[in-house]
């Protein structure tokens, strides 16, 4: 196993990931797309909720299974850290610090040392030490009430706000913030990523909307959150949607165009009307299919499409030229994000099978000297 397989701009970077669930692991797999060497610490047996060749989330770097309870282990590590650029651990708030990886333990190894903390509160605060998932992150900070068109309760989009949106989305920015600023001083910092803090970021806008008297805190009443009935879900004719966010008039003008109903739609300008003018689009919509329906607006400005299940969109015509997604060993996959003109990431090694097979060859390649022996006391696993 090589180091700098990686074609990204964070190629030469290293990263030393203590192994989590969701939003850790979805951060170093970030990293690891774009260029950096991740080496991914996983407890002897794996992490409950993930692993296995199908774990997208641990795509593009080994697997080591170290018992970081073993005196040996716990020596490993730090030698790991202390030639590594960044450290990402996603523990509740003092576990580190136990085992005896925490900030103060790893910064006197290495003093320019990124260390990065996702939690779901935050490391300090009366709910630092409870636990905690996505739902209950977004409901605090207010994410959470306004989602979805039903008047009577919230919807909540899988994991997607808070783990991923919250969560790993600003742990990647902090580390990256953080490096540049350490090759400036030469001092490393802690980055505490709480996804309450990145939900509460995320939802700015909907803030600013709020303060400025714009914003109805009740669902479905307002310009994006289904209140306006040009923008909003319809049901075709074959039981599936279209998401019609025809905002600017220019816009509009093409969506009812298409629609057929521009003679006969009502003042859009007039919220009295939007009773009308949603019966008119959802009466018009229902009329063909979603497959007629995304012909007929194909190539317009009426800012129409089709509403579709992964695996359709794995297909759109649209994604496959981008390229989107990619195809790995039978297994469709999102290809790195964002896009670079000279530095283009590519996908390196796929996800390991399980946890620790990667042990020997990886500790190798950084450098480690006695890996028989650390596997000879069981500090180390090889799978």
């Amino acid at each position: 196993m090589q180091l700098g397989q990686g074609t990204g701009p964070l190629r030469g970077v290293k990263v030393v990931e203590l192994a989590g669930i969701g939003p850790g692991p979805h951060a170093c797999m970030i990293l690891a797309d774009l260029g950096a060497d991740v080496i991914r610490i996983d407890r002897p047996g794996g992490q409950m909720l993930t692993g296995g060749s199908h774990d997208l989330l641990n795509r593009g770097r080994p697997s080591v299974a170290i018992d970081l309870k073993h005196p040996e282990g716990l020596a490993t590590v730090l030698d790991l850290v202390a030639g590594a650029d960044v450290l990402v651990e996603g523990l509740r708030p003092g576990t580190t610090e136990r085992l005896g990886l925490g900030p103060d333990d790893c910064l006197a190894r290495n003093p320019r040392l990124v260390y990065g903390r996702m939690t779901g509160w935050g490391q300090t605060g009366p709910l630092a030490p409870t636990a905690g998932h996505d739902l209950g992150y977004i409901a605090i900070t207010g994410a959470l009430f306004g989602l979805g068109q039903d008047k009577s309760r919230p919807h909540f989009p899988t994991n997607l706000v808070g783990d991923f949106g919250g969560g790993s989305t600003y742990l990647v920015i902090g580390i990256l913030a953080a490096l540049l600023e350490a090759r400036v001083s030469g001092e490393g910092q802690v980055v505490d990523a709480a996804i309450v803090d990145g939900a509460a970021h995320l939802n700015s806008m909907t803030t600013a909307f709020l303060a400025g008297g714009l914003l109805r805190e009740e669902r479905a009443s307002n310009l994006l959150d289904g209140g306006a009935p040009f923008y909003d879900l319809y049901e075709t004719a074959d039981g599936r949607h279209l998401a019609i966010g025809a905002l600017e008039p220019q816009f509009y003008a093409e969506l009812v165009a298409g629609l057929g109903i521009a003679d006969s739609a009502p003042d859009r300008d007039d919220p009295a009307n939007h009773d009308e003018l949603r019966r008119l689009i959802a009466q018009a919509v229902r009329s063909r299919t979603q497959a007629e329906w995304v012909q007929v607006f194909d190539g317009t400005d009426a800012c129409v499409a089709p509403v579709l299940p992964l695996t359709e969109a794995f297909h759109h015509p649209h994604l496959a030229a981008r390229e989107t997604f990619v195809e790995r060993g039978g297994v469709t996959e999102p290809a790195p994000a964002p896009r670079f003109s000279r530095t283009s990431p590519t996908l390196t090694t796929p996800p390991p099978a399980t946890a620790g097979q990667d042990t020997r060859e990886a500790l190798t390649a950084w450098g480690v000297s006695d890996v028989d022996g650390l596997l000879a006391s069981g500090a180390a696993t090889q799978t």
